[in-house]
């Protein structure tokens, strides 16, 4: 569809604005859905072309932390290949289901997800202990089975619509994994890339897509990748699940009121 200049420039402005918060948190679909629909694209259009415009930004974002994602090959191969078979799932989803079915358990996913992240320093210090006295010290710290069936759920949600996904991401690695939270931010971002990109091909063959929305929302998500990066490593570890928190409540609250 034709754009008028200052409907490109707000889809432009969303789009740096969603790749500054994916890189950071995620539920950058939250600033880009809106105006998609604000400029007139229909509901699973503006999905489908937000999806493929994010990938860029994804792609920045992991090249921004590429820092904190050293060491982490063998773990990042394992979830990225659940994370691809998820994310084509939901894909799939998104053009076969009634969107109502599926988003009517949207809020609930990301209210658990927050309460996972304010919890996560007090229920990683109760498995440590438990571990202690169980004699477990030296157990797998890869999440095991607990984390792969979460990463793949939340994969599908991510490739079905993404909002709050990295939430979702960032709940369960960082209860599961023991790791420093801005490495398992840079995981994280590496698993939207694949989430969206599987997504993004699948859609490219069978669904209609706006390229001139895709490529604004592409062009913005790669300049805000790069600015989330550098804003996203300074956070303490309390500050980023603060931010987490904040963005995850107003997740709730617009997909209820949609």
């Amino acid at each position: 569809m034709a754009l008028s200049i200052w409907e490109a420039l707000a889809v432009f402005a969303a789009g740096i604005g969603a790749g500054t918060i994916n890189t950071i948190v995620g539920s950058g679909t939250l600033f880009t859905f809106p105006v998609l629909l604000a400029v007139g694209l229909p509901p699973v259009t503006a999905n489908v072309s937000n999806t493929i415009g994010l990938v860029t930004g994804n792609i920045s974002g992991t090249l921004g932390y590429r820092r904190e994602l050293r060491g982490q090959r063998a773990r990042a191969v394992r979830l990225g290949l659940t994370a691809l078979v998820g994310g084509l799932a939901g894909a799939v989803l998104l053009l076969a289901l009634p969107s109502k079915a599926f988003d009517a358990i949207v809020p609930a996913l990301i209210g658990i997800a927050l309460v996972l992240v304010v919890l996560q320093p007090r229920l990683a210090k109760a498995l440590a202990r438990r571990r202690e006295r169980n004699g477990t010290e030296d157990e797998r710290t890869d999440g095991g089975p607990a984390l792969l069936v979460g990463l793949l759920l939340a994969s599908a949600y991510g490739g079905y619509f993404g909002a709050a996904q990295g939430v979702l991401y960032l709940s369960l690695m960082g209860l599961l994994l023991r790791d420093d939270l801005q490495r398992i931010n840079a995981l994280k971002n590496l698993l939207a890339v694949i989430v969206n990109g599987v997504a993004a091909l699948f859609f490219v063959c069978v669904a209609d897509v706006d390229w001139t929305a895709a490529l604004l929302v592409a062009a913005g998500s790669t300049l805000g990748g790069q600015i989330g990066a550098k804003v996203g490593r300074r956070l303490s570890p309390t500050a980023l699940r603060g931010v987490i928190v904040a963005v995850g409540v107003v997740a709730i609250v617009q997909m209820l009121l949609r």
